[in-house]
């Protein structure tokens, strides 16, 4: 008899290894528990949407999940080419349609996965908890059934990115060239649609399902390429997507790797002070104190969230946020998806140095020198035990708390997800094990990167105390 894996969705959908968790057999039985749930919910049965990235085999992985929910008398349309996840978050709104990704975002080129759209969001936790209920009930996926179309969607996204920044506006203030580095990502080549070729720089925009050897995640240690090319074009930034192309990071014109916890202070400011954009802020738990310190001086509410889009989306969804950040490169704001998106926030860092007529490094000093210096830093190290208790865990770092660390002493203490450690002066660490691998993920910010390393290493001295 067979034994079949466990699916679980996490922050934003589920993955594994391709050939070990993700087979067509897992990818026909999460196909028919969305079948389930779409025909149980009433009204009148919606349209679903189907998109995929570059890696290998993820067209042949959507084209068999198509199979199986035409099979249980939907409709059902796949993207004739590869597209960006939020492309297909954007059908969800257009069209009132459930939308799937096969896609691991940015993990190895070895696993794949799927991601669910609905109502121009990631579905929320209602809904994926709803969707493993019914594969863990192991309805047999059935295959067959009415043709599945096929359409291109790639003008409609187009035309959203452009509809979201108008470049055809601000570009003409951008005098120095432009990288994007796609890396190997279903965004490949968008942005030509976007920029003036005699201002667009693109590297690792082919397709590759390789990734050129690199993940393809928008961190520092995976953008030396961008950061040589920003300095040897003299480019005003440059700009990397990820594998689905919803993050981004930015690397300023001097070559620098600007943090999410600088670049979303810039975000908020220019939403803020330039575009008029109120309400309240929110962020995921891993964000930094700078943006809290923007919503005070500007008089809108602040809240941290758990880690994971989903969680700052669905305040956006339903108008309680007007501008949300997470610590992946995911932001987004009022007037468009509630969903992050990668080209949309490279675009607006291009609107935001045209219409302030200053580069990232100048918005960067301005920032610092106005709210504070931020230095932060993420480290994941391994346990040698399996994937921890996170509600056990955070229990046992509370207990055991110190008064003051570094000499400093703690304001507050958040167990939204894991352990944040607040101290006085604002400078934090948080420590959250992972929920499905042997691992601790710990965040820290400061204002001195030797302050900043310290903290890390306390969270992994009391991590291993109580391990």
């Amino acid at each position: 008899m067979e034994i079949k894996s466990e699916i679980k969705f996490g922050t934003d959908g589920w993955r594994g290894v391709m050939a070990r968790e993700f087979t067509f057999d897992n990818v026909r039985r999460v196909g028919q528990a969305v079948a389930e749930w779409i025909k149980a919910q009433p009204g009148p049965r919606p349209p679903v949407v189907i998109g995929y990235d570059r890696r290998f085999a993820s067209e042949t992985f959507a084209a068999e999940l198509a199979k199986v929910l035409a099979a249980n008398q939907l409709k059902v349309t796949v993207a004739s080419e590869p597209l960006p996840t939020p492309a297909i978050t954007l059908l969800t709104q257009k069209l009132k349609a459930v939308g799937l990704v096969v896609t691991a975002s940015h993990n190895p080129p070895s696993h794949n996965g799927i991601k669910i759209k609905l109502q121009g969001r990631p579905a929320g936790e209602a809904v994926t908890q709803a969707v493993e209920a019914l594969i863990d009930r192991a309805h047999p996926a059935r295959v067959g059934g009415d043709p599945v179309g096929s359409k291109s969607y790639m003008k409609d996204y187009v035309a959203y990115l452009r509809s979201r920044t108008n470049p055809d506006k601000f570009m003409k203030d951008v005098k120095r060239p432009v990288v994007v580095d796609y890396l190997h990502g279903a965004s490949g080549g968008i942005m030509r649609e976007l920029i003036p070729k005699n201002r667009l720089i693109e590297i690792r925009a082919e397709s590759d399902p390789l990734f050129g050897g690199v993940n393809p995640e928008p961190i520092e240690e995976n953008l030396a390429a961008l950061k040589k090319a920003v300095v040897d074009n003299k480019a005003l930034l440059g700009i990397a997507t990820d594998g689905d192309g919803d993050r981004v990071a930015i690397i300023d014109d001097q070559g620098r790797y600007l943090t999410p916890c600088q670049v979303f202070p810039i975000v908020l400011e220019y939403l803020i002070s330039n575009r008029g954009v109120k309400g309240k802020i929110v962020q995921a738990v891993s964000m930094g104190y700078l943006s809290a310190r923007i919503a005070k001086a500007h008089g809108l509410a602040f809240e941290e969230l758990p880690v994971g889009f989903k969680h700052v989306s669905e305040r956006l969804a339903k108008g309680d946020a007007a501008i949300a950040g997470e610590e992946s490169g995911g932001y987004a704001w009022k007037g468009g998806l509630a969903e992050r998106d990668g080209l949309i926030t490279g675009l607006l860092m291009l609107e935001i140095c045209a219409r302030t007529k200053k580069t990232p490094s100048e918005l960067w000093k301005m920032i610092s020198q106005k709210y504070g210096d931020s230095h932060f830093k993420r480290t994941d190290f391994r346990i040698h035990r399996p994937a921890v208790d996170k509600a056990a865990f955070t229990a046992k770092i509370q207990k055991r708390l110190p008064k003051k660390i570094l000499n400093t002493a703690i304001k507050q203490v958040l167990d939204l997800d894991g352990v944040k450690i607040i101290l006085e002066d604002d400078h934090w660490v948080l420590m959250r094990p992972s929920g499905t691998e042997p691992l601790i993920r710990t965040y820290a910010e400061s204002d001195k990167p030797e302050r900043t390393q310290a903290l890390l290493d306390q969270a992994q001295r009391w991590t291993n105390a109580q391990l």
